[in-house]
């Protein structure tokens, strides 16, 4: 659907290393086992609820929706 795909981003500093992000969006987060952070590791797209599911589920609330218009190609 277009429109309906929004950015993630982690916000390092309040992650706490839960890894619940991966669990549920492997393919976007991954869990750096050295240092404990999570980080995108794509390009960070998903639909709109997949996302919101995933910043609902953040112990640390680390993890955000980055609002931009993804339909305009700058």
């Amino acid at each position: 659907m277009s429109g309906n795909s929004v950015r993630v981003a982690v916000d390092q500093e309040l992650c706490i290393g839960g890894g619940i992000c991966e669990m549920l969006e492997p393919e976007v987060f991954e869990l750096d086992d050295d240092v404990v952070i999570s980080s995108v590791i794509s390009d960070g797209l998903l639909p709109r609820n997949r996302a919101e599911a995933v910043v609902d589920r953040c112990p640390g609330q680390a993890i955000a929706i980055v609002e931009e218009n993804l339909d305009k190609e700058l």
